[in-house]
């Protein structure tokens, strides 16, 4: 079977050094701790009822493979340059002013990339309904998002950098 070609992650500024940083935390603290922990475990006497051991082993596999995932999503993402971001068309790094149509509510929302996502923040994925629904549209343009309560519609305010 073919390797399926891994899709490029635009990353900002921002998120790509966050993202840095917890992988350097991983592999050097986190993985120290737990090295500790387990030996510490051992250190109990018998594994095979010892449940601080089972534990850091189940922690470790779980760091191990945020490290993997974390070093596969570096590996495929560049840094988003300022070209890559419009005023005119949502698209990655957009900053949008989206109003919803029923309640007038306002509010500003920045799309990122999956990985970078954050809605208490105000950055919500391109993958996400309402990222879907508005990349690539203009100001002005109204957009429907499938929501659990039913349709909501939204209104482009604004599009900045």
């Amino acid at each position: 079977m073919a390797e399926r070609e891994e899709r490029e992650i635009l990353l900002t500024k921002e998120g790509l050094d966050k993202l840095e940083a917890e992988l350097e935390y991983l592999k050097s603290t986190k993985r120290e701790e737990l090295a500790e922990r387990i030996k510490q475990a051992i250190a109990f006497g018998d594994i095979t009822e010892n449940s601080e051991y089972e534990d850091a082993k189940n922690e470790q596999a779980f760091v191990e493979g945020r490290i993997l995932s974390l070093e596969k999503t570096l590996k495929n993402s560049r840094l988003m340059e300022e070209d890559d971001i419009r005023d005119d068309v949502v698209t990655l790094g957009s900053r949008v002013t989206l109003e919803e149509m029923k309640s007038g509510r306002q509010m500003d929302l920045l799309l990122v990339s999956s990985v970078e996502s954050k809605l208490k923040d105000g950055k919500i994925s391109d993958e996400s309904p309402v990222g879907k629904a508005i990349l690539g549209k203009t100001v002005n343009t109204e957009v429907e998002v499938e929501a659990p309560a039913g349709i909501i519609r939204y209104k482009i305010i604004k599009v900045e950098r």
